[in-house]
C-alpha cells in the first residue's frame, strides 16, 4: 500500500532516516532506520502529519509495545481490536483526532 500512499521523509546530509505513509487519514506505515530509532526522528514525522490533517487511523500489532506505547504517546486512542487477516496477529485500531 506503500507505493499508493503520500510519502513524507526525513532526511539529514543527503541521507533519508525515516518516513511516513499515509492514504487520506489512514498511515500505511512509520518507519525509522534502526540506527536513528530513539532520536525524535518518529515525533518529527507524527508532527508533521498531525499539522496537515484533523485526524489520523492506524492498525498496530499488539505484541508491538514499542509503537503501541509511541502512538499512545501522540495521543492515539484505542478504537477496537481486530485480527490482521493476512498474518493472524491480534492488532489494535487507533485513532487521534485533533482538538
Amino acid at each position: 500500500m506503500l507505493s499508493q500512499s503520500e510519502i513524507y521523509v526525513y532526511e539529514e546530509k543527503n541521507e533519508i532516516q525515516g518516513f511516513v505513509g499515509l492514504s487520506d487519514k489512514y498511515i500505511e506505515g512509520i518507519f525509522v532506520s534502526s540506527k536513528e530509532q530513539s532520536k525524535g526522528i518518529g515525533d518529527l514525522l507524527m508532527c508533521y502529519v498531525k499539522n496537515i490533517k484533523n485526524q489520523l487511523s492506524l492498525s498496530v500489532y499488539q505484541k508491538n509495545i514499542r509503537a503501541v506505547n509511541f502512538y499512545q504517546k501522540e495521543d492515539f486512542n484505542i478504537q477496537s481490536e481486530n485480527v490482521d487477516e493476512n498474518t493472524g496477529e491480534k492488532e489494535y485500531i487507533m485513532t487521534w483526532k485533533r482538538k
